[in-house]
């Protein structure tokens, strides 16, 4: 019999309308879960038991009345630290943040609240969310349910560990050039980063997108039916628009035709690991054996490109690091302040030839994929790496170097999902990067759903150690 902690949302919200469970059982058996887990994983900010139960308690009471505040109403779910949730300080994931209470909720959290959904807890990240690990000098270490030894990935690293530990089926991460995709890669759970303004956030800028961490893409689907509502605080958002999330499931025969990239180089980077590349290939088999047309695709980015993105955000990172008191300035991570201050001596020039290549990018990454309906690809080149690190390369000056495959589709405005393909021989997850044109957030979504149709069924999900021991 699944866990009620294991419950998909449509499973828990049916259960919920018939009366056979309550949104209190569902949130009892969440919380003791995490706590098997927490003492290993770290994943959580902010987690409130008595504050949850209350909410979970007022959710009984509407769903007995038969008056639901919305299709997630008692779904337990958990929000990034950097989204705003009101009366609660927002420390961005650095000991450098003042704790000052949030004004209001930001957009995600609103919309989830609003629909009734139980925000239980926040999840960790790392200092400003600038590093693809949990290291942080505000939160404890994150690690990664799969293996303690390693990281969960960044920037939404609580997030992505949450999901796979089995957190309940929500939560909310955001992405500038990966953090939702890179752990979902390596934390093995599906994530869509959709085309930018489709989701309302705040502080809106060129890349920034919210998203759901999910285990399936059915609770994807459902939380895009909540999180893509307007708000007008987003001056980068899209216009509202009636997707029919509910449609993300065509089943695989529409794959006939459908025509693929297969890109299994990035440009620039670290090289693909073996695993990881045959694991990507093998997804590309199963989409040929569908009917899908596949067709290989050459590397578009550029080392100048990635080289100009990550100057460019240096230099933004240092003026932020600059306008702080030296003594919290002192606070920050090492390695992000080497990285940042690395940028002090940049010319005007070379900041707009730095800016530059974030416009050069999006045209190269639109027009590499204007040839096909979907592009596939690794997700990261390398499965996790080990916790303590702040980057794969735990090198300041080369800290972007696993993003190359990521970051384009940030640029692009264009939705791309992580959904897993596979595992290396080590047990680690490994993501199939899954990205469609401008504005087809469903249509990735549908990719992704038809995907999980054709890879079967995953391995069994990592259990807290001590239960795993008792087995």
């Amino acid at each position: 019999m699944t866990a009620l902690h294991d419950l998909s949302a449509p499973d828990l919200v049916a259960a919920y309308r018939s009366r056979q469970l309550s949104p209190v059982e569902v949130m009892q058996s969440v919380l003791d879960h995490a706590e098997r887990w927490e003492p290993h994983l770290q994943a959580t900010y902010l987690l409130r038991p008595d504050a949850a139960l209350a909410q979970a308690r007022a959710s009984e009471a509407r769903w007995q009345q038969g008056a639901p505040l919305g299709p997630v109403d008692g779904v337990p779910v958990t929000i990034k630290d950097n989204i705003a949730t009101q009366g609660d300080p927002t420390p961005l994931g650095t000991a450098a943040v003042a704790l000052t209470p949030a004004a209001a909720d930001a957009p995600p959290a609103a919309r989830m609240r609003e629909a009734g959904a139980l925000l239980w807890a926040k999840t960790t990240m790392p200092d400003y969310g600038m590093l693809s690990s949990g290291l942080s000098t505000f939160h404890p270490l994150s690690r990664n349910p799969w293996d303690l030894r390693k990281g969960p990935g960044g920037s939404s690293a609580g997030g992505g560990a949450a999901a796979a530990a089995g957190y309940g089926p929500f939560h909310v991460g955001t992405d500038i050039g990966g953090s939702l995709r890179l752990p979902a890669s390596w934390c093995g759970i599906f994530s869509l980063k959709p085309s930018l303004g489709r989701i309302p956030i705040d502080p809106p800028y060129t890349g920034r997108a919210a998203g759901p961490m999910t285990r399936t893409v059915q609770d994807a689907a459902l939380m895009m039916q909540v999180l893509s509502q307007p708000d007008a605080r987003d001056t980068m958002s899209l216009p509202p628009q009636d997707i029919a999330w509910h449609a993300f499931d065509r089943g695989t025969e529409w794959l006939r035709g459908v025509r693929i990239g297969l890109l299994l180089d990035a440009g620039c980077g670290l090289p693909v690991d073996a695993e990881v590349r045959d694991a990507v290939e093998n997804a590309a088999r199963l989409f040929e054996q569908a009917g899908a047309v596949v067709e290989p695709m050459q590397p578009f980015l550029t080392r100048t490109m990635l080289d100009g993105m990550d100057h460019y955000w240096r230099m933004r990172s240092h003026v932020d690091l600059q306008a702080l008191p030296p003594a919290q300035r002192d606070k920050v991570l090492p390695y992000i302040r080497t990285w940042a201050d690395s940028a002090a001596n940049m010319s005007g020039t070379e900041v707009f030839q730095a800016s530059h290549q974030f416009y050069l990018t999006r045209i190269a990454t639109v027009r590499a994929c204007s040839a096909f309906d979907y592009v596939i690809s690794p997700v990261a080149p390398i499965t996790a790496f080990q916790a303590e690190w702040p980057s794969p390369t735990n090198d300041p000056l080369r800290p972007l170097e696993h993003i190359a495959f990521t970051v384009p589709f940030n640029m692009s405005e264009q939705p791309a999902a992580s959904v897993p393909c596979g595992f290396s021989r080590a047990g680690l997850p490994i993501g199939l990067q899954i990205a469609g044109p401008r504005f087809d957030d469903l249509g990735v979504l549908q990719m992704s759903r038809a995907f999980e149709h054709l890879r079967g069924p995953m391995r069994a999900w990592p259990e807290p150690p001590s239960a795993a021991a008792a087995q």
